[in-house]
C-alpha cells in the first residue's frame, strides 16, 4: 500500500520492449535506501516489482495487462517519473489509501498559473470512472494523492501547490499529456456494498 506522497522523481535510462510488456530501468536514490529484488516501488502511481539493482538505478518489468492500463508506454529515454515505495505501519499515513493499481489514464486538459503561485491542472473526465469522484474527495494522479476541487459533466480539477509542483513530475506535464488515474479504493467498496445488498433484497422480495 502506497499513500501517494511522492519521495522522489526519478529518470527513465532505458526501455527493453519484450511484446506488448517493456523493461525499464530507473535513476533513482533515495527509493534505494532499501531495496531489494522483489521489493514494490510505485511509479506514476504503477506498482511495480524490482527485479534488478545497481548503483543509483533499479528494474521493473511492465506486463501487458499494466502498458494497456496505464500511460507507462508514453515514457521515453530521460523522462521524469514519480516514485514512492510502500508506506510502513509505522510510518504516518500523509496522503490516503492509494494501492497502485491504475484504473484508466485521462489527458491534461488545461493548466492555470494561479495568483498565489499555486496552479489549477484541469483533466477529462472518463465515463468509466466518472462516479468516483466528487469535490474535495481523494484521487492518485501519476502516484499523487491530491483532492478534487472542482468537477462536472466533462472534467475535473486539481490545485497544486508550489511545493507538489516542485517536488513531483508534474512541472514537466502539458495539456494533452496522460496521466495515471487511481480512484479512492474507498468508495470502490462502498459502490459494491451498496450493489450486493440491493441484489440481496431485489432476492428476497
Amino acid at each position: 500500500m502506497f499513500t501517494g506522497i511522492i519521495e522522489e522523481v526519478g529518470k527513465v535510462l532505458n526501455l527493453t520492449h519484450s511484446g506488448s510488456g517493456i523493461r525499464i530501468t530507473i535513476e533513482a536514490t533515495k527509493v534505494l535506501e532499501d531495496i531489494e529484488v522483489g521489493a514494490s516501488i510505485a511509479v506514476n502511481g504503477c506498482c511495480l516489482t524490482v527485479t534488478n539493482f545497481g548503483d543509483n538505478w533499479w528494474s521493473a518489468d511492465a506486463v501487458p495487462e499494466t502498458m494497456a492500463r496505464t500511460s507507462l508506454g508514453s515514457l521515453t529515454h530521460q523522462s521524469l517519473v514519480n516514485l514512492e515505495r510502500p508506506v510502513q505501519a509505522i510510518g504516518r499515513l500523509g496522503g490516503h489509501i492509494v494501492q497502485g493499481h491504475i484504473d484508466s489514464t485521462t489527458p491534461i486538459i488545461n493548466v492555470e498559473n494561479e495568483n498565489d503561485g499555486s496552479y489549477k491542472y484541469t483533466f477529462e473526465l472518463n465515463d468509466s470512472w466518472s462516479r468516483y469522484i466528487c469535490e474535495k474527495g481523494s484521487i492518485a494522479i501519476d502516484g499523487i494523492s491530491l483532492t478534487v476541487a472542482h468537477v462536472d459533466d466533462t472534467s475535473f480539477a486539481i490545485a497544486i501547490i508550489p511545493h507538489t509542483w516542485e517536488v513531483t513530475n508534474l512541472s514537466k506535464k502539458a495539456p494533452g499529456d496522460p496521466v495515471n488515474i487511481e480512484v479512492d479504493v474507498i468508495a470502490k467498496y462502498v459502490e459494491r456494498q451498496l450493489a450486493y445488498t440491493k441484489e440481496k433484497e431485489e432476492d428476497h422480495a
